[in-house]
């Protein structure tokens, strides 16, 4: 790794020592989500200098957390995924991903939103919750440009990019889709402001708006 090291033979130290430096946890998040090309990383990534991307991605190898896949049947292009150490990673992303949120509610200026960005709050947001057996709904969610789905069934609940057909309920939202998921703003009320449109069953948004949760910190929440 091309940062120093802290000096203490301790694992918080490692670890920073690791996941540290600037971009390399929301590649992490990126592949998280799932295996990349490196084209793909890079649009996922606006503003990552080329040169940056690449150091990141060998470190990363060479510490057993990504490794590279050769290409396969007409794909030309190396893709890069998370080994099984890179993704015991997954509980402290979310972990991260949860309190950063916690004090999130309107995108500062210049914020952007990707598939993997949403994807990945959407399985915070989802969390270990588990859901009736019986339930098998699916929800296709578009944030700006941005497209990801969900779909609660067999007591689980997933989320993984693009649209799926025959989606039962299809969700368009701006920032306002954060006072839903914090639970700050009923289902109800989102649409009647405008702050999600729906195409299908309403009451299916309610169920959606009622499990899926990130909540605001309570500091931001204080009267100032």
């Amino acid at each position: 790794m091309t940062n120093q090291h802290y000096g203490q033979f301790c694992g918080l130290a490692r670890a920073a020592e690791i996941v540290g430096q600037r971009w390399t946890l929301l590649i992490l998040r990126d592949l998280s989500v799932g295996p990349r090309r490196y084209s793909d990383l890079a649009a996922g990534l606006p503003g990552i200098p080329t040169n940056t991307l690449a150091t990141r991605l060998k470190e990363l190898e060479d510490e057993g957390i990504v490794e590279r896949a050769a290409p396969v049947g007409s794909e030309r292009s190396v893709v890069y995924g998370l080994t099984p150490r890179g993704q015991e990673l997954g509980p402290a992303l979310e972990a991260l991903s949860r309190w950063g949120a916690g004090g999130m509610r309107l995108p500062r200026e210049g914020e952007i939103v990707t598939t993997a960005s949403i994807t990945a709050a959407l399985r915070v947001a989802a969390g270990d919750t588990v859901v009736p057996a019986d339930w098998d709904t699916t929800y296709n969610v578009r944030v700006g440009e941005v497209e990801s789905h969900v779909v609660m069934r067999g007591g689980a609940i997933t989320a993984d990019p693009g649209f799926v057909e025959h989606a039962d309920l299809e969700i368009t939202a701006g920032p306002g889709i954060r006072d839903v998921l914090a639970g700050t703003l009923s289902a109800q009320d989102a649409v009647a402001t405008g702050a999600v449109e729906l195409a299908g069953d309403p009451a299916l948004f309610e169920r959606f708006a009622e499990t899926l949760r990130v909540p605001y910190s309570a500091n931001l929440l204080a009267p100032s």
